[in-house]
């Protein structure tokens, strides 16, 4: 036998091209966060909306007798006791703001599935006598969602559903970031997050709320710390000065120190 004949023959050529699937891994950062090229479906998954509505008390409420201020404020304490008490996921937490900011008095931070409940609680308190003398200089719309981000302190990220209050002060403002920042790569956008939570990461005392306003309000985001401790919130805020995320900021005031108390406590505050 040849030594031609022993070679083996050929194996014959798949026809068309291989089949590639990519092993599942978990990304550093999600590679079309705009979903230009996936495509990616709308998500209408059940999502809490958040209103931080601050009010203005007018001094002419004040010169009221006695007895009609108390009456007024018993009737607004009653609404906004039995919205508290309404379940079905909707939350209310009511903090006063007399003593640390001159242009609002109180704020209720209220929290449901529906926009439409943020609406019907208002229009009940507009039929108080208090809200005649009541403005409301600032009230911020947002959604929570989960963050486009990775959190090496906490892999499964931001949740999506939102228990707050737990803290005795409630620090928020509104944040918008410039443009600029949009036109990062997402590696370069998440290099500067991962930055940001490694320097939040030792402040355990303070709990970070934030939620997504794009298209529903001015701001892009409202952000809510809770905590016990407004020293170590300064500290974290000045700390976080120093990350180069915070040359991308374009404006994050107004800032809120909110006390947390009960309504009547609140209602005592104010006259």
């Amino acid at each position: 036998m040849s030594d031609e004949a022993k070679i083996p023959p050929t194996q014959p050529r798949a026809s068309g091209p291989r089949e590639y699937s990519e092993k599942q891994t978990r990304r550093m950062v999600d590679l079309d966060p705009a979903g230009l090229i996936s495509r990616k479906a709308p998500d209408q998954a059940k999502r809490q909306f958040l209103n931080y509505a601050f009010y203005k008390l007018d001094p002419a409420f004040r010169r009221l007798p006695k007895a009609e201020r108390e009456a007024a404020k018993a009737e607004f304490s009653e609404v906004v006791c039995r919205w508290s008490e309404r379940g079905e996921g909707f939350i209310l937490r009511s903090y006063s703001l007399v003593g640390t900011r001159a242009d609002v008095d109180f704020m209720l931070w209220r929290i449901a599935f529906s926009i439409n409940e943020f609406q019907a609680m208002q229009a009940e308190l507009n039929k108080t006598q208090l809200m005649g003398y009541l403005s409301q200089p600032y009230s911020f719309l947002s959604m929570q969602k989960r963050s486009i981000y990775v959190d090496r302190f906490n892999p499964e990220g931001e949740g999506v559903h939102l228990l707050p209050g737990q803290g005795g002060y409630l620090f928020v403002y509104p944040f918008i970031k410039t443009r600029p920042w949009y036109d990062l790569s997402p590696q370069a956008r998440q290099g500067m997050m991962d930055e940001h939570i490694y320097v939040s990461a030792p402040f355990t005392g303070v709990t970070l709320n934030t939620s997504y306003s794009y298209g529903i309000d001015d701001q892009e985001f409202v952000v809510a710390f809770d905590s016990n401790y407004p020293q170590e919130f300064v500290d974290l805020v000045q700390r976080l000065r120093f990350t180069e995320a915070s040359q991308y900021t374009l404006s994050d005031t107004p800032m809120f120190t909110c006390i947390k108390k009960p309504i009547r406590e609140v209602m005592e505050d104010l006259a």
